[in-house]
Order: structure tokens, then sequence, then C-alpha cells
């Protein structure tokens, strides 16, 4: 089967996926848009309005490719849903019959375990409790292979999730369409090496590896997304579609296999222990590259959850100089601000960016409270006549920070559901 990736974070190109599903004869495309910031970004919105919380460019992104998917059959597979699943699942079959478009959305819920995370437990980064970081607004587990299957069972031609392990967006239509046992931990290791590498979308095709003069791509304005060739076996190969822009190397697949992996011998996921070791990568043609040699384990008896608190308020302020002594004036009104706001109450840094004849204070402050972070912004804008000569062009920012800490819980507290909307071809 061939499996592509049309995005790699939220805020990622359109065009690309759309290219994919077009012209690379797909069987499934996953959109991979959510991280542990952008999870804590969906609470924070829906925390002010509980009808949202999914990805707030579910409807730019779709509009464009659900037409050209479903016209060929390819199956979409996103965790666009973020912090409302089942927003989103409605969102998207409103969209549908505006379109035009008959389709069956199945949308995955059960990552959101706020209700039964225990405050007491150790933050994995720091052995502090949990609530002792700050009020806690959510707790997102990631959910792996077995919990998506069902929801690839219903014959969706769009699957929506929260929070899902990235390399189980791959796993699960893998396991679906080759029939892998999901105790098959040979098979599950190479499903998973294939989802880490297409995860990131563009890094495996020359994007955020690109660097002029060491490591060139070509045509980085039009890069190819890519997709994987995937046997039952496991074995697969990385490529990318004709006539687009980047490449598809044994390097560019080197540098993503070691991204965000901290222990190669043991990279843990819902669906397997991953070792590294033994992994290849060979060139067997143009922007094509073979990979094996990945070894699992049996999957972990916990999953991870992704913890989000009230951290307080950023401030983020700035004034700009120019002309001789640019700098010297930035640096004095630097002196000035931090002189005035030395008992605020907010942890403060204040930065001078560019040379000596054009330079720009930069302060940053976290606060308690909305109001002691408007303070901060205020004592940077008074200095348009209280501080040195020449400033101007003020830019201020607050809001509030949701903090993220990570915990463990056991598989067993975790409840997924899958629901199922469906809406009929508009009539001609």
């Amino acid at each position: 089967m061939r499996i592509g990736c049309g995005a790699g974070f939220a805020g990622d190109r359109i065009e690309p996926a759309v290219r994919l599903a077009e012209r690379a004869g797909l069987d499934d495309l996953v959109l991979e848009c959510l991280a542990e910031r952008t999870i804590a970004l969906g609470q924070q919105r829906r925390l002010r309005d509980p009808a949202a919380g999914y990805d707030p460019r579910l409807r730019a992104r779709f509009t464009p490719l659900l037409p050209v998917a479903l016209a060929r059959g390819v199956r979409v597979v996103t965790n666009m849903g973020a912090a409302n699943p089942l927003a989103a699942g409605a969102a998207t079959r409103d969209l549908l019959g505006e379109l035009g478009l008959g389709g069956r959305v199945a949308v995955l819920t059960g990552d959101d375990v706020l209700d039964r995370i225990d405050p007491r437990a150790p933050a994995l980064e720091d052995g502090v409790p949990l609530a002792d970081h700050g009020e806690l607004v959510s707790a997102n587990a990631y959910l792996g292979a077995e919990e998506l299957l069902p929801a690839l069972d219903t014959g969706a031609d769009v699957v929506l999730t929260g929070r899902v392990a990235d390399p189980a967006l791959f796993v699960a239509p893998l396991a679906h369409r080759l029939g892998w046992a999901l105790d098959d931990w040979p098979r599950l290791a190479a499903g998973t090496l294939v989802g880490h590498l297409l995860e990131c979308a563009g890094q495996v095709t020359g994007g955020y590896f690109a660097d002029p003069g060491r490591k060139d791509v070509p045509g980085l304005a039009d890069l190819g997304f890519p997709f994987a060739d995937v046997a039952a076996d496991g074995t697969a190969t990385i490529g990318k579609p004709e006539g687009t822009g980047g490449a598809v190397t044994t390097a560019t697949v080197r540098e993503q296999l070691l991204y965000e992996v901290t222990d190669p011998t043991g990279y843990r996921t819902p669906d397997v222990v991953l070792d590294l070791r033994q992994v290849r990568a060979e060139q067997t043609g143009a922007d094509r590259v073979r990979i094996g040699g990945a070894v699992g384990g049996p999957r972990p008896d916990e999953l991870k959850v992704s913890v989000g608190y009230r951290a307080g308020h950023r401030a983020e302020a700035g004034i700009s100089y120019a002309g001789p002594g640019a700098a010297q004036r930035a640096r004095l009104a630097a002196d000035v601000v931090l002189a005035r706001l030395g008992g605020a109450g907010a942890r403060l840094r204040a930065d001078v960016l560019g040379g000596p004849d054009e330079a720009r204070l930069r302060v940053a402050a976290m606060a308690p409270d909305p109001d002691a972070a408007e303070v901060v912004c205020h004592e940077v804008e008074a200095l348009y006549t209280n501080g040195p000569a020449g400033g101007g062009g003020v830019r201020t920012d607050v809001r509030e920070v949701v903090g993220v800490v990570s915990a463990m819980l056991p598989r067993s507290e975790v409840e997924p559901a899958v629901a199922v909307l469906e809406v009929d071809r508009a009539a001609p």
C-alpha cells in the first residue's frame, strides 16, 4: 500500500497534501497537525468557547483536499480534532454537505483523561506533583493503533482524532490494510519507523534539512511531501511525487530518523518499543530510499499523558531605535524598564537585538495575572517620552499561557469510543 503525509504540523502548507492526493496514487493520506503546544492552544480555545478547540485550519485544509481525496478513494486520517474531536467531526460533516460530497466521518474520542489523571502524580519532567505546577486544565493520553483501528473499521472516508501518538496515525492504516496483528512486534516496529519518518511531512523531503552550501535542496519553494510504499512484511520505500521540489536521500532520511528521538535503543510508543540501531537506508533511485531493520519489543503498559496547566500570563513588548548610538540607547531603555519593574512580581528578561545603528529592545515577562502583564507592556510604551531619544514602533502583546508537563496513566484508565457521522451526496 502507499501512504502519504500531507501535513507535519498545524501551520503546514496546504497545497502539497492536495497534490499528494491528486497525483501520488495513495491509499491513505495522514495529516499530522497536533503537538503538545497546539493541543494546549486548543484547550485554551475550548475553555473560551465549548464549540471550539479543534484545528482552526480544518476548513481551509479540507475545502480543497476532500473533493480530490474522495474522488480518488484516498482515506484521510488526521488528528485535527485536537481538543474537541466531536466538534471537528461535525464541522467536517457540514463541509462535506456544503461541497456536495457524500461521505462518512469517523471520530475517535477517549484521549481526554482530565477526570482520571491523579493530580498528585509526579510530572515526568521534574518529579513535582502535577497540581503543584498550577490549575490543571487538560490531560490528553497518547492513544495508539489499537484505539484507532475501530474508527478505520467503520469504512470512513475521513477519520478524525484528538491526541494520538504521531507514528500511530500511520501504523493503524498500515495494520488495517495489511492485516497486521497488534502483537506482531517486527511489523509494528517497521510501521512505526515509516510513521516516524513521514510524520513531519516536508522534513524528510528536504525541509528543515536545507543548509545552503552544506546541504543544498533544489526547489525548496515547491517542496513535495512524502509517501511510503509499504509491503506486507513491513519493508518500505520513501518517495515524493515527481516534478516537485525537495529531495529524498539517505541524508534526509537519516536526519529525520533521529528527530526527537532521545533513546534510539528504546523509542517508546503506544504500539511498540522501537530499537533503531539496526535501521538502514539505501538509495534505490531518484528521490527513493528503501528503509528497513527496525526492531520492536512489547508495547508499554502505560500511556503517556500531556497535561496542561495555567502557567500565568506572558507579556511581550518592543520598541525600536535608529541612527548613531541606537544600540546604546536601546540598552539604556532596557536598564530603565528593569529598574522600574524590579518589584512587579514578574519574571523578566530584556534583550537588545540588531546592530549599532538600528536596534530593538524586546522585553518579555511571565506574570501571575493579566493586570501584572499589562504593567510590563505599559512601561515599554512609556519609553516613547520617558526613555532615550528616538524610540518608536512599540508593539505589545499579553496572553495567557497554558504550560505543559507529562505523566503516565495505565491503559485500563482510557476508554476510547468512535462516533460515525454521515452525509448523503447532494442531488445534482
